[in-house]
């Protein structure tokens, strides 16, 4: 079925239109260390708008987690809205696998499109990005927004039973889902009521998940 047609790429197709219809491109950026990065940046800067970087968390690529906001945005700031390396279009052949390895690959690109100064939105694993980039470039990130991260969580808070999940081991096994019954189980997690997703065929979901 899935051969056939694909739900995940329809969906992207639709976010893609929308972000091109919001007055933003789609660049590659090649940060010459073994990284590659993916952006959408705007195809006009307007000097009398502010910049504002939104960086995404878990999930497929930043198109599905901004899609929903992104034309009332870019009414309002210079939109820059990264692909976190292993996500959507970037990757890296480098060894590190850390939140500021992120931040720092985020920033090149911000250097790179001669951005001076940023507000940050960072959501989940975007929040722990955001931070760190707050922390290290101090005087490049003006303002900061960090929405569902446990920036101050230990792994004592894991094993004192804040969550239900046992170690860090599995709470990643949930956070990145290889299975149709993990992507069920993080959205029984993330939502008060499960969404259609929970719901959808298992092969569906598979689409999603490669």
């Amino acid at each position: 079925m899935t051969q056939c047609f694909s739900l995940t790429e329809t969906r992207n197709w639709c976010y893609r239109s929308t972000f091109t219809g919001s007055g933003l491109r789609s660049t590659i950026i090649d940060l010459k260390d073994g990284t590659i990065m993916h952006c959408w940046i705007p195809k006009i800067q307007t000097e009398s708008k502010p910049n504002l970087l939104l960086i995404h968390g878990l999930g497929a690529n930043a198109l599905w987690q901004w899609g929903n906001f992104i034309r009332n945005l870019t009414q309002h700031f210079n939109i820059y809205v990264p692909d976190l390396v292993f996500f959507g279009g970037s990757y890296t052949t480098r060894p590190e696998r850390t939140e500021a390895f992120q931040a720092e690959c985020v920033m090149k690109v911000m250097e790179l499109k001669c951005v001076r100064s940023v507000s940050v939105v960072g959501l989940s694993y975007g929040g722990f990005v955001a931070y760190s980039m707050g922390v290290k470039y101090r005087e490049f990130v003006e303002k900061i927004v960090i929405c569902g991260s446990g920036v101050c969580l230990e792994e004592k808070d894991i094993k004192d039973g804040i969550f239900p999940i046992s170690d860090l081991d599995e709470a990643a096994n949930i956070l990145v889902p290889q299975t149709p019954q993990k992507l069920r189980e993080l959205v029984g997690f993330a939502f008060f009521r499960a969404p259609l997703v929970a719901w959808l065929p298992s092969c569906l979901l598979l689409d999603f998940i490669n």
